[in-house]
């Protein structure tokens, strides 16, 4: 399963609009030009935040001797300038890794959380300041070596949310700010856990780990369903498939009915992990409802279309092999047995997702060589399966596999993945 990753903290905005702002001003105010440099990142544009950023750092540089020096030189930082660094140079840090990272330089996002870590290495100066815990969590899963050393930033990243939710608990703070602390708590917690089941599956106190940091990431937010997801993961891993089901069931029913925006609805990385464990104990509908939602909101997602067309065909496996008290949802039992040929409808909308994985996949040149072969050897069996029956296959090879949603791209989503309302909007049951 994939380690979700925490969102960075962004610098604050300036008060005020750029136009109500004297040019001269905005070149020279490094709160400016961060808020132009984000401004510019938010609407997709990194290329042309990155030198207002490194702008930015150059002029709130406390080491600084030419205002206009080179913004590239201005990047060397004194491990001991903790003390006078002011809050546009720890932002601008944290907004110069967020871009590389959207720009795909990892080592440079590294590099500038590494350099944010000296400024601030208990993550004692507030957020607003440029501090916190993000350097920590994004740290633990930049970091080079993996590992030992992953878990060793996330337990910092552990340490400075435990301490930052004491203090608001103890003022008597304890409303959405705590909520949110709780929630990256809670997420450090799994990524830990995600570590020992990966890296470090083969240590001997692995299986410990996983359970201690769950349970504790379970007491802390129960009604969250990121732990239930873990759980779930390590549940697996255990060959308990029933209690994962049992997991994955609660994780369910914590999110689906809440609008997308809330916070406790799992990100598009979790909710293609999430697919994945719902596919591997059995629960192809589910997966193919939470996939069915991931493609609408991204129908370029290569992965996203392999799991639907797997998930589709493997519940039309289980329907051809009247294996009916086997799929989810026994109460469609006797409609099952009733429709004998209805797998046959499965594998073909099997086909068209997975003939639109392959489209996508070569069109963004995807690199995942397991995937598309799977991918291949699944339609090639439906076919082969299909003509030694003499079943038509019926699928406009025209149609298969576009850029763009058809109207029977989106029916297919309808009858095999996420649920509509009468005005198309997602209905999660």
């Amino acid at each position: 399963m994939a380690r979700s990753r925490p969102s960075p903290k962004k610098p604050r905005r300036a008060k005020g609009s750029l136009q109500t702002v004297p040019a001269k001003r905005r070149e020279s105010d490094p709160i400016e030009l961060l808020s132009q440099a984000l401004t510019l990142l938010q609407i997709g544009d990194a290329e042309s935040a990155l030198p207002l950023a490194l702008r930015a750092l150059a002029l709130s540089n406390p080491n600084r001797k030419n205002a206009d020096a080179d913004a590239a030189a201005a990047t060397a930082t004194d491990s001991n300038a903790h003390q006078k660094a002011p809050p546009a140079f720890l932002q601008a840090l944290s907004l110069l890794a967020e871009i590389n990272l959207e720009l795909g330089d990892a080592d440079a996002a590294r590099s500038y959380f590494l350099k944010s870590v000296t400024l601030d290495p208990q993550g004692e100066i507030s957020e607003e300041e440029g501090g916190g815990v993000e350097k920590f969590l994004w740290l633990a899963q930049l970091c080079e070596e993996g590992g030992d050393e992953s878990v060793r930033w996330f337990q910092r990243g552990v340490e400075v949310l435990r301490r930052e939710i004491a203090g608001l608990e103890a003022a008597g703070m304890k409303g959405e700010r705590a909520e949110e602390k709780k929630r990256k708590l809670v997420g450090a917690l799994c990524g830990i856990v995600e570590v020992y089941m990966t890296d470090l599956s083969l240590e001997p106190n692995a299986e410990a780990h996983c359970t201690s940091n769950i349970t504790t990431a379970l007491s802390i937010l129960p009604l969250s369903p990121q732990p239930h997801q873990t759980h779930a993961s390590v549940l697996i891993s255990q060959s308990k498939p029933e209690a994962a089901r049992t997991a994955l069931r609660t994780c369910l029913s914590l999110w689906r009915a809440l609008p997308t925006s809330h916070p406790d609805v799992p990100g598009f990385p979790a909710r293609i992990s999430l697919v994945r464990l719902l596919l591997e104990v059995g629960m192809e509908e589910d997966a193919l409802e939470v996939v069915g939602g991931c493609v609408e909101g991204d129908d370029t997602c290569v992965e996203g279309w392999y799991l639907g067309g797997w998930g589709l065909y493997l519940l039309g496996e289980k329907r051809r092999n009247g294996d009916a008290a086997a799929i989810e949802r026994p109460e469609k039992k006797d409609e099952e047995l009733e429709e004998k040929d209805d797998w046959t409808q499965c594998w073909r909308g099997s086909i068209q997702w997975l003939r639109t994985c392959l489209n996508l996949y070569e069109q963004l040149d995807y690199e995942d060589e397991r995937l598309r072969e799977h991918a291949r050897e699944l339609v090639s069996g439906i076919e082969s399966e299909f003509r030694e029956k003499g079943i038509e296959l019926d699928i406009d090879e025209d149609d298969a596999g576009e850029d763009e949603w058809t109207e029977s791209d989106e029916n297919e989503v309808d009858d095999y993945g996420a649920e509509k309302d009468q005005d198309g909007d997602e209905v999660m049951n």
